[in-house]
């Protein structure tokens, strides 16, 4: 399956007594499964249209970061209220069970769902995570990070075809401009919960978490660690973890072969 020929649709759902309006998009068919994006927003790239061969696809762009609504952030002040909204997004959404995907501050943030609500989930896949913090291995800044630093720090490779595509899709400068000034918005407003330190307590609630975990993190990580791997595996009980070689912080799209099937081994 490919995205020309997947069909996806826009849901936007009100939230938080009426205050709040999330923008959900969704593709696929079959069993739900909720992806909470990393810091820089949301794209719809080929591992999500994988994901859409076995599930429903729910794919939440976080307050503040859909265009044309980029003022929601001010809506909600802190993390555990966050929390409760994206629950109650996903009641609001009829979703039974999801299966719960997470990359780098989704994957934070999905882990916070899991711990808070443990009956929640069905499955949990973190890419990533952040949200821990050790002062050996301090998690690095991306907000303050320059835009032409960012492929140095989510890449093994930053001139490889996987992070060029990503990072400059279009050859239009009108267009790119557009796209580097959303990813900044963005990256502020999901900063707003992530800094000065991206760690808010959830070491005391991963034991909370009572569903299998997958936890895949690249080995070449710049921006947060693997050794944050093993703390994420000794902090949920029921958890496996998969390293990928050669690989940043975002495997999916860098290893995308690797990622996928150790998914699939896991779901499937």
């Amino acid at each position: 399956m490919n995205t020309t020929t997947l069909s996806i649709t826009e849901q936007t759902v009100d939230l938080w007594g009426g205050r709040l309006s999330i923008t959900v998009k969704v593709a696929g068919a079959g069993a739900p499964l909720l992806y909470l994006h990393p810091a820089a927003g949301l794209t719809w790239d080929p591992f999500l249209t994988h994901l859409t061969t076995h599930y429903t696809v729910y794919a939440p762009e976080f307050p503040g970061t859909s265009e044309g609504n980029p003022y929601a952030i001010h809506t909600i002040d802190t993390l555990s209220d966050m929390v409760l909204a994206y629950e109650e997004l996903i009641r609001t959404l009829g979703l039974d069970h999801p299966v719960i995907v997470g990359q780098s501050f989704g994957g934070m943030l999905a882990a916070e769902l899991a711990s808070t609500f443990h009956a929640l989930p069905n499955r949990l896949i973190l890419l990533d995570p952040i949200g821990l913090w050790h002062e050996g291995a301090p998690t690095a800044n991306w907000v303050a990070t320059p835009p032409d630093q960012l492929p140095a720090l989510l890449f093994h490779d930053p001139e490889g075809p996987a992070a060029q595509a990503m990072l400059a899709p279009t050859d239009d400068v009108e267009q790119l401009q557009a796209a580097a000034a959303a990813m900044v918005w963005a990256m502020g407003c999901t900063g707003k919960f992530a800094w000065p330190i991206p760690d808010r307590g959830l070491r005391h609630r991963l034991h909370r978490l009572a569903v299998p975990t997958l936890i895949i993190w690249g080995r070449d990580d710049k921006l947060i660690s693997v050794e944050y791997a093993e703390h994420f595996h000794k902090l949920i009980s029921d958890s496996t973890v998969t390293i990928i070689n050669e690989c940043g912080h975002i495997p999916q799209v860098e290893k995308f072969d690797e990622t996928v099937e150790a998914v699939d081994k896991f779901l499937i």
